[in-house]
């Protein structure tokens, strides 16, 4: 079906979905430059793995804390998104949760640096923080539901305490003799029913 009018010329809708997708990849790019360079890297640098000119994003995004504060939330919808779709693509709930978990931990990886950042508004970071509640803690507890409902974790496992845990283990500061996904991958264990001897 085309997106052009009877006139030949490209509808409005099919711009503003246009647009949406180019700031989306921005953002994305945004994000794989904030995890290998951190989230003081150069502008430019992110114009570059986005394909666009440093104006193109002080245009949609005119100050640094306006970019960080996009992809902090575009992550948190990407990981928001994942969970349901999982638990609809996967035959065990507690492997979509495993899965899950690895997206949440990489998102943990990029806002890396994010509360430095927003130090200076703390209001602002107090509201992405709420909303990082809002929209992860709902996905957090369905898939913990589904994985009780199957029988393949324990009942007693609180969303809050699983994701905050997982952040804590995440905060490793670069340390190469510490991995957190090990842990992790420990602490997901421990949710599990023990084995029959």
């Amino acid at each position: 079906m085309s997106s052009e009018s009877p006139t030949g010329k490209v509808s409005a809708r099919s711009k503003r979905a246009d647009a949406l997708r180019n700031q989306q990849a921005l953002l994305a790019a945004a994000a794989e430059v904030f995890v290998a360079s951190g989230v003081d890297a150069p502008i430019r640098q992110i114009a570059a793995r986005a394909g666009v000119g440093t104006g193109t994003i002080y245009r949609h995004f005119p100050t640094r804390a306006d970019l960080i504060t996009a992809v902090y939330r575009h992550q948190i919808e990407e990981c928001a998104e994942a969970g349901p779709e999982l638990l609809a693509g996967t035959d065990s709930p507690f492997a979509a949760l495993r899965q899950w978990i690895d997206l949440f931990v990489d998102f943990l990886v990029t806002k890396h640096g994010l509360a430095d950042a927003m130090q200076s508004d703390s209001s602002g970071f107090a509201a992405l923080h709420g909303y990082f509640l809002d929209r992860l803690l709902p996905v957090c507890a369905q898939l913990l539901d589904a994985s009780v409902a199957a029988g393949e974790i324990r009942a007693d496992t609180r969303p809050y305490e699983l994701m905050r845990g997982i952040g804590n283990l995440c905060i490793g500061g670069g340390d190469p003799q510490y991995d957190p996904r090990r842990l992790i991958e420990l602490l997901l264990d421990g949710l599990q029913h023990p084995r029959p001897a």
